[in-house]
């Protein structure tokens, strides 16, 4: 199983320009021939490339520096020195690429594709022929190439999803996307069983489809750095809706309104914008005959926050499809279309 890795540092140096050179024509019967020196050629640039295929940064936890090549040398009868090629370094869709050392923002990586150059390369030097004038015919002199661009970046992956599931560890969110996408995540009765985020394509509404994400489970003080919440936290930060899965099983003796706001504070205490996304509330684990019993006192409650609730069982899917349409028609909404299109 290849590992998740969401975080890495990698130095990288862009190509530095080949040198000038000095040369002078050296011909029968001409027995002062002018300069003829070539340009250097222009060291490589780098780019970073964004990769669907690539679901992780654990390549540049190995390697972790990245040199483009250098231009080539001017040579006599005025030959240029070859241009280096550019250096393609590829990261995965939704990498987001900071200057290490200041944090300042450099590029975002959101499409398949996507390019972004870090470093340019050193420009080559000219010879000693573009230096010849009507005063200075034999000039004995030519330029160095200049140096390559050499940083420390920091690569933060971010998924791109529509929809992510949160909710307190054991809620049944690895079940839902398993039972409502192709996605098979580890399931297990013990905390901590999604130890990454999962990505699903869920089918809707005749051919429309939407990428949904099952993030770890979130405890009190996640944004703290409480259980794994705070390292996956940004992993929501992109989607634009969040499915809020609360857990009504007996089993866990926890209060269901309780979980609903304990999670909104973390939310909130991460960032005001993640506390302010659309969410859908989703009351899970209805199989449950105790469940069952107490589920209208539960949505009525919710009702009283004004929010509506759905009624679902990831295990055997009861109600899956209403939440499904649900999710769906809050996709298509006009305002949160605009939303999408001013973000892009």
């Amino acid at each position: 199983m290849v590992k998740f890795i969401d975080e890495a540092k990698i130095y990288i140096k862009s190509g530095r320009g080949g040198k000038g050179c000095i040369s002078f024509r050296r011909e029968k019967f001409i027995p002062r021939g002018g300069p003829n020196g070539g340009d250097g050629g222009d060291g490589g640039d780098v780019f970073l490339v964004a990769k669907r295929n690539m679901s992780s940064l654990l390549d540049h936890r190995y390697k972790q520096h990245y040199k483009a090549e250098n231009g080539e040398n001017g040579r006599g009868k005025d030959q240029h020195g070859k241009n280096a090629s550019a250096l393609l370094i590829p990261v995965p869709v939704g990498t987001v690429v900071r200057d290490f050392f200041n944090g300042e923002i450099l590029g975002d990586l959101t499409e398949d594709g996507q390019t972004l150059c870090v470093a340019k390369g050193g420009s080559g030097g000219r010879g000693n022929a573009r230096f010849a004038t009507a005063t200075n015919r034999a000039p004995r002199y030519a330029q160095p190439g200049e140096e390559g661009e050499e940083l420390t970046l920091a690569l933060e992956l971010k998924l791109l999803a529509d929809v992510g599931i949160l909710g307190f560890p054991n809620a049944g969110k690895s079940t839902l996307i398993s039972r409502i996408s192709a996605a098979r995540p580890k399931i297990a009765d013990y905390p901590f069983t999604t130890l990454v985020p999962n990505l699903g394509v869920v089918s809707y509404d005749e051919g429309k489809t939407f990428v949904i994400a099952d993030i770890p489970g979130l405890i009190k003080g996640a944004h703290e750095g409480g259980g794994l919440g705070i390292k996956f936290l940004k992993h929501i930060e992109r989607t634009n809706i969040l499915i809020h899965l609360i857990d009504l099983s007996p089993f866990t003796e926890r209060d269901p309104i309780e979980d609903y706001h304990i999670m909104n504070k973390e939310l909130k205490a991460y960032s005001a914008e993640l506390g302010g996304k659309n969410q859908i509330v989703a009351l899970n684990k209805i199989d449950i005959t105790e469940a069952r019993e107490k589920l209208k006192a539960v949505e009525i409650q919710f009702k009283k926050l004004g929010t509506n609730a759905f009624p679902i069982s990831s295990a055997t899917g009861e109600g899956i499809k209403e939440l499904i349409r649900e999710i769906g028609k809050n996709l298509e909404k006009p305002e949160l279309d605009s939303e999408i299109a001013s973000r892009s």
